[in-house]
């Protein structure tokens, strides 16, 4: 059976190695990731999620996608992309717990679409300003939902975690895995 893999995140290509899985395709999809007016993070997790494997399913093939969300409260905090950005996301998180959520969507074949959803929990330490003056240099945050990324040096500035260490990366493995066998992928 063919998967595609709707991402081109070396992190989901690590952790679907985990599973001991390959895809047969990486095909990036091209979307509009923009928020919705008034959209809260799990709905938008899962949206962008659906439609990223929408956007790449092909007929006679698996088509995994999946988004992750970093939001504090209702707020969804942005992929940061400059360091202004960066700073404020570790500003805010700085001392306070955070929800990282990541939606999974499998389309088999004939079209029909498979959501799971994995919710972690998230609390980093008090972040000085020389601590986030040296993440931000790391430059690790660019690109990274909440401008962190935990398999990184963020790793140590964070207290706890409650939830899937593999969603907080960007692909949940448990999620992942049910999804797979659901949709008839052959996993051990």
């Amino acid at each position: 059976m063919r998967l595609i893999l709707a991402s081109q995140s070396p992190r989901r290509l690590e952790l679907l190695a985990r599973l001991g899985i390959v895809p047969d395709a990486v095909i990036p999809a091209h979307i509009d990731e923009t928020e919705h007016k008034g959209e809260l993070p799990i709905p938008y997790a899962k949206r962008v999620a659906a439609a990223k494997a929408a956007a790449v399913a092909a007929p006679g093939a698996l088509t995994l996608a999946a988004d992750v969300v970093v939001a504090a409260g209702r707020r969804i905090l942005p992929k940061a992309e400059t360091e202004t950005e960066g700073r404020q996301c570790l500003e805010l998180l700085s001392g306070r717990r955070h929800r990282v959520l990541c939606a999974v969507t499998l389309v088999d074949g004939a079209g029909r679409a498979r959501h799971r959803l994995s919710s972690s929990i998230v609390t980093f330490k008090r972040l000085s300003a020389e601590e986030i003056a040296a993440y931000l240099a790391s430059d690790e945050w660019r690109g990274k939902a909440g401008g962190y990324a935990i398999q990184g040096r963020a790793e140590a500035l964070i207290k706890t975690i409650s939830g899937s260490y593999s969603g907080i990366m960007g692909l949940p493995l448990y999620e992942t895995r049910a999804l797979l066998r659901a949709g008839g992928y052959p996993l051990g």
